[in-house]
């Protein structure tokens, strides 16, 4: 969808509202209002591995993985 200036305006993967080029360009799909709903609903854990980094964990499969 065009904006001001004519200028191409990305449309919200949740909404289909318009919003900033300059979020779609930061890699976001969502508008801010949808954005922070889709944030809410991600959960994550870090955990501290042995004699290494901490380490971010979206997928419990993944975890379970690293230590059979």
């Amino acid at each position: 969808m065009k904006g001001k200036k004519g200028r191409f305006r990305p449309l919200c993967k949740s909404c289909k509202n318009t919003y900033s080029i300059k979020r779609k360009r930061a890699g976001y799909e969502h508008c801010m209002p949808c954005g922070e709903g889709v944030a809410r609903e991600t959960k994550h854990t870090i955990v501290p591995m042995h004699k290494s980094n901490y380490v971010v964990v979206t997928d419990k499969s993944l975890l379970k993985e690293r230590y059979k």
